[in-house]
């Protein structure tokens, strides 16, 4: 438990803040979730009071959240449920089977699990789920009827309907768009989000845009949060679903406990905070709500305003309850086109194209990565990209090991530093072949390096009488890696070339060389702490 005894008035401002902040958010993501609006403000609280009770962060906010809302409300559209009155107990099904996954995974400390998602994949995932949000809301602010079928198909729909598009709907949501962009830009603490949606709640009543053909909100209905047993009966079509949305959860939890811990240097209970979010998500899903998420702008609004604690999110909530219960008939005026609006402007901070520019800049080729997930997640159904995001992610970190980088080291002019070849300057030794590769070495790389290495051989301009492997990547060896290793010494030594290993340096190798008779095949005086150390002792004449 979170040290809930330290609210301060520093929690109390900041949790004004944040329900200034959550309350538009959390309704307009109910809609996207396909959910009635006062269910996100159910969500809210109790994603925050269930990590207020079993997380460790002190600053997180979690509640409703638009980045798994596509994404289930997209899988369970494919499953044909969308709209039916079976919708709410399959997404409140849906939110217990989340919770439990994290809450698994805890119990598991399988905090790994968030790392297995490369940041240009992640990207790119965000940037498609960015376009599915923008694509769902754009018939809302316009005013027309959305299209059926894949998301292309619904653009190119949209598009045909755009001479049909209602302008006082289209007016509420650029407008309220453009103040949040406005506010976020030259004002980040003011609400932008709540101010315009209040401003356009009172146009709505006063212009009467509802006769104009605006579509409203209207009263909000809440009702006591009662306990709700969702029907177990579908369970294995949603535990598909359910972790992809939990994999999702666990990467935007692991960010924001990075980018915002309780202690600048203390340590990351990442795999504990993945119970809190799973505790929010049961309970949320008990009380008939959806899948709860850990939230990167609201978690900067607590820490930029001050929180200390989770009272700040605590506070919120209750801010957030008393205006369901106290005024949910304010809102009666709100027009859909506003809170699409918002869902627009969460959007642009979803696609982060600050990221896409740099990943561009410094990482090369991974810019691809970004694209190609992004791609997935536009043209497939949202779930299934998510899930081919996923493999293509690890088929990238498969593919580093796969084929490592290997190379031909000199010797740094006047040193006896061992490196990869700078210039004219490198130093050769006569006779000497030094190869290292950075990679474990195991069944999916082996047959690759013992090519490259036997490709070396060949080239060396002349002929090679010692081979120093140069180990220092080399962290790991398994049984097919060490059978390799062990052929290849005896296929040198055959052709009168002597092997050597040199800098070993990671223990799991050492004792795999040692069992798997790699120390063995060299003999005697064959390994060395450098590979100057192997070519004076090895060298001939």
């Amino acid at each position: 438990m979170i040290g809930l005894r330290h609210g301060s008035r520093q929690d109390i401002l900041a949790g004004l803040l944040l329900a200034a902040i959550a309350v538009p958010e959390q309704l307009a993501t109910a809609r996207l979730a396909g959910m009635p609006a006062e269910a996100g403000l159910y969500a809210f609280a109790a994603g925050a009071i269930g990590f207020a009770v079993f997380g460790t962060n002190r600053f997180l906010s979690a509640g409703a959240d638009s980045t798994i809302a596509p994404i289930f409300a997209g899988g369970l559209a494919a499953m044909g449920v969308a709209g039916s009155a079976h919708y709410p107990g399959m997404v409140a099904l849906l939110s217990v089977l989340v919770g439990a996954v994290l809450i698994v995974a805890a119990l598991l400390r399988a905090g790994w699990i968030a790392d297995l998602l490369s940041v240009p994949v992640v990207t790119g995932v965000l940037a498609g789920i960015a376009v599915h949000i923008v694509a769902g809301q754009l018939p809302v602010v316009l005013g027309v009827p959305d299209a059926d079928g894949s998301l292309p198909d619904r653009l190119l729909a949209l598009v045909h309907k755009l001479p049909e598009a209602n302008p006082w709907s289209a007016g509420v949501g650029i407008a309220v768009l453009g103040a949040i962009l406005l506010t976020e830009r030259l004002a980040p603490r003011v609400p932008g989000a709540l101010l315009a949606l209040l401003l356009a709640a009172g146009a709505g009543g006063i212009w009467h845009l509802e006769a104009h053909g605006v579509a409203m909100l209207g009263a909000l209905h809440p009702a006591t949060p009662h306990p709700v047993l969702p029907s177990f009966g579908d369970v294995y079509r949603l535990v598909p679903l359910a972790l992809i949305v939990a994999m999702v959860c666990m990467m935007q939890t692991a960010a924001v406990l990075r980018a915002y811990p309780s202690q600048p240097e203390g340590p990351l209970h990442v795999a504990r905070d993945f119970g809190g979010i799973g505790a929010g998500c049961i309970l949320s899903g008990l009380i008939g709500g959806f899948p709860v998420n850990a939230s990167p702008p609201r978690t900067a609004v607590v820490v930029e305003a001050g929180g200390r604690s989770q009272w700040a999110c605590l506070v919120a909530v209750a801010l957030s309850l008393a205006l369901l219960f106290a005024g949910g008939t304010l809102l009666t005026f709100v027009p859909h086109a506003a809170l699409g609006g918002i869902l627009i402007g969460v959007a642009c901070r979803v696609f982060r194209w600050r990221d896409i520019v740099h990943i561009g800049h410094r990482g090369g080729w991974e810019v691809l990565a970004v694209l190609v997930s992004a791609l997935l997640v536009v043209v497939l159904p949202i779930q299934t990209g998510m899930i081919l995001g996923v493999v293509f992610s690890l088929l990238h970190g498969f593919t580093i090991v796969a084929r490592p980088h290997c190379a031909e080291l000199q010797r740094a002019p006047g040193s006896t530093v061992w490196w990869p070849p700078q210039g004219e300057n490198s130093e050769r030794e006569p006779g000497v072949l030094v190869f290292a590769t950075a990679a474990p070495l195991n069944f999916t790389n082996a047959s690759y390096i013992r090519g490259q290495l036997r490709d070396a051989v060949e080239r060396a301009e002349t002929p090679v009488h010692l081979v120093v492997i140069e180990a220092s990547g080399m962290i790991d060896i398994d049984y097919t890696g060490g059978t390799m290793l062990c052929g290849l010494i005896a296929f040198l030594r055959e052709r009168g070339i002597d092997v050597a290993l040199a800098r070993l340096s990671a223990e799991p190798a050492q004792r795999q060389a040692e069992r798997l008779g790699v120390l063995g095949a060299l003999g005697p005086n064959h390994v060395f702490r450098s590979v100057e150390d192997a070519i004076r002792a090895l060298r001939r004449g």
